[in-house]
């Protein structure tokens, strides 16, 4: 047995590497190129051999004159004379290149052969010499018949043609090389991936921390497909589909591996652009397709991620009238899922993020019986998820505590938990650390959320005081608010397009009050109301705070009916559909009142700011001069400039974070312009 096979079996590896199976696969192009080499080769010793038998016009008639020309050979059909000297010629000091010889048929070979242009020309200028000269010598006319090369000159243009249609088939139809996906008949044929029992999937359940309740429901998917008896017995029936919704990251593909991992049925996955082709009828052909293999591999799963792109609800996007392929392909799909014929145990998984965009048809029952939500993470599923993805890490410091780690990433999905170890273990490298330690993490969490640190970034002194003072006053005004989120630290130094910033760590809340929001809004101005505090000047470095405050002032106005004028109505579409209108869903005298009422929010909140301010002045000189001299400030400094927090809250039980920052006035003319 080879080393390579040992080595195969010690490390668990099923399958020993065979001799001979790292060899590539036929191609073509190994008939195709000797040949073409070959036929150059040919050509050029031909054309090299004749080169010296050349000769010209002129020539011909010298030595025709002359009586050196036994006789000639014309070839009527490549307008060429073939010239046969006589043997006294051969001896003489201009012929010592050529000799008389013989070709394999026994006939003598040509001493020289020339071209002429127009036969009959030819012939009357032969005849004059030879009688005006009294000459013996013969001509005669012969047809010489195509060779090989003719015949390939010929043929060319026809092979580039054909070569270059062949070749952009296949690429057209999904692959240059072999197989069923690289030939132009078989476009229409599926082009799922299949895994099975003979496939090594690694993911299993215990891979997919967190998502307990997704994981309940797709468990029992898998284990209806393997315990049939346990539930039709009570006379149930197997769901035909489930479909996964959650924001990008949550963990929908990830669960559907574990799926293929824990299934030991067939499991045909692909993406619902692998539908969408450039010609007419191949995407519900695939569909067919598809369903026709799952169907004779019966049970077996089917999963269909970002289902959207076919998915669509029907006529939204379609303003030309004409024929929409996407549409015939979920018609399609429609059709296999629940038509007249039945699907016995195959089971269609599909996951989405933008699940209000679908067709009403594929959501109702009977098609995807059950919509299955994948959340952002909690704490506790965020400890779970770092434990996952800290095991892959070769050497990490024996004081990292997980929780703290969970506390420090809110709102983070389990993908970005997964960037966050990542770019933890590179800062360790790059520090020529043995270890990853508790604060490579904290700087991989700010280089993610905030971008990349800038150090060297350009700040007149005069810049690097405003920047001071707005994010002291958002920390101020944040610390003297009673619902506002609890700081955690103060920087202002340049990170990614901010100048400066301020982190939080507010409560995961699920519902959400007036007074609440509005402590949110009054420490979101405390930046520009600093500015007016101070320097009685307002600059364009709020602008990420405006279009923050904004955007919650037209929420608690328009969506949540938290505005007494408006009153308890709310213009939200869960739908989607207002997506397509191309008008508004209120009127314009309401339109005008909803634009006042978000006004009168943002102002009675930014005179808020500046009253609190105005009376915290010396702290807040206090705390932004502390700014200037660290750059970086934490919750310690505040609580030794105000003293302990006067607003005592229950420990909540998630965390999320909320960043904001000082943007740059170049970047508030960009997005103006």
């Amino acid at each position: 047995m080879s080393e390579e096979n040992k080595s195969n079996q010690k490390s668990g590896n099923k399958k020993p590497i065979l001799p001979g199976s790292g060899k590539p696969k036929f191609s073509m192009w190994w008939i195709a190129a000797p040949i073409a080499i070959a036929f150059l080769a040919y050509s050029w010793m031909a054309n090299t051999e004749n080169s010296d038998k050349k000769i010209t016009y002129l020539e011909f008639f010298e030595y025709l004159d002359e009586g050196q020309i036994e006789k000639i050979e014309v070839i009527s059909n490549r307008a060429t004379a073939k010239v046969f000297l006589t043997t006294e010629a051969t001896k003489l000091d201009d012929h010592k290149k050529t000799k008389i010889e013989k070709g394999f048929d026994g006939k003598q070979l040509p001493n020289y052969f020339f071209e002429f242009g127009n036969q009959e020309t030819f012939q009357g200028e032969l005849k004059q010499s030879i009688q005006q000269n009294n000459l013996e010598t013969k001509y005669f006319f012969n047809n010489e018949k195509e060779g090989l090369s003719d015949i390939f000159i010929t043929l060319l243009p026809f092979i580039i043609i054909i070569g270059l249609w062949i070749f952009i088939m296949r690429r057209m139809s999904g692959g240059g090389g072999g197989g069923a996906g690289g030939q132009i008949f078989n476009i229409g044929k599926s082009k799922a991936k299949l895994f099975d029992q003979k496939t090594d999937i690694k993911t299993t359940f215990k891979d997919v921390a967190g998502l307990e309740g997704a994981k309940e429901e797709i468990q029992e998917i898998v284990d209806f497909l393997k315990n049939p008896e346990k539930y039709t017995s009570l006379g149930g029936k197997i769901p035909k589909g489930a479909l996964l919704i959650g924001s990008p990251g949550t963990g929908k593909t990830l669960l559907a591996k574990a799926v293929a991992g824990e299934a030991k049925v067939p499991f045909f996955s692909l993406s619902g652009s692998d539908f969408v082709e450039m010609f007419v009828g191949v995407g519900a052909s695939r569909v067919r397709d598809l369903f026709k293999q799952a169907k004779e591999k019966s049970p077996s799963i089917i999963f269909i991620d970002e289902i959207d792109a076919i998915g669509r609800a029907r006529g939204k996007s379609n303003f030309s009238g004409s024929n929409d392929e996407r549409e015939n392909t979920l018609n399609q799909l429609l059709t296999e899922m629940d038509g007249f014929g039945t699907n016995t145990n195959v089971i269609v998984l599909a996951a989405t993020n933008r699940a209000d965009i679908l067709d009403k048809a594929l959501m109702r029952a009977g098609r995807f019986d059950r919509q299955i939500y994948v959340d952002l993470p909690d704490v506790n599923e965020r400890e779970e998820i770092f434990e996952v993805h800290l095991r892959p890490l070769k050497k990490v410091a024996n004081e990292l505590d997980t929780s703290f780690l969970a506390k420090q990433t809110p709102g983070f999905s389990g993908a970005d938990i997964a960037n966050v170890c990542n770019e933890a273990a590179l800062i360790a490298a790059r520090k020529g650390k043995k270890a990853v330690d508790k604060q490579d993490f904290l700087d991989a969490v700010d280089r993610i959320v905030g971008g990349l640190e800038k150090k060297n970034k350009l700040i007149t002194p005069s810049e690097k005081k405003t920047i001071a003072y707005h994010e002291a006053g958002h920390a101020t005004v944040s610390w003297m608010t009673e619902h506002a989120a609890p700081l955690v630290k103060v920087t202002i130094v340049p990170r990614g397009q901010s100048l400066g910033a301020a982190w939080y760590l507010p409560e995961e809340r699920q519902i959400v009050r007036a007074e609440q929001m509005l402590d949110e809004m009054c420490a979101t101005m405390g930046g520009r109301a600093a500015e007016k505090v101070i320097f009685d000047k307002i600059s364009t470095g709020a602008l990420s705070d405006l279009e923050k405050v904004t955007k919650q002032a037209r929420a608690m106005v328009t969506i949540y009916g938290l505005n007494e004028k408006v009153g308890n109505i709310t213009y939200y579409d869960s739908s989607g559909q207002q997506e397509y209108s191309m008008s508004k869903p209120y009127s314009e005298e309401t339109a005008v009142i909803i634009d006042q009422e978000i006004s009168k929010i943002i102002e009675a909140q930014y005179q808020r700011a500046i009253g609190i301010l105005e009376e915290n002045k010396d702290k807040l000189t206090q705390l932004a001069e502390v700014l200037l001299e660290k750059e970086v400030i934490f919750k310690d400094d505040l609580e030794h400039i105000f003293g302990k927090r006067p607003f005592i809250k229950e420990e909540a039980i998630a965390l999320k974070s909320s960043t904001r920052t000082f943007t740059s006035s170049s970047k508030s003319q960009e997005e103006e312009e």
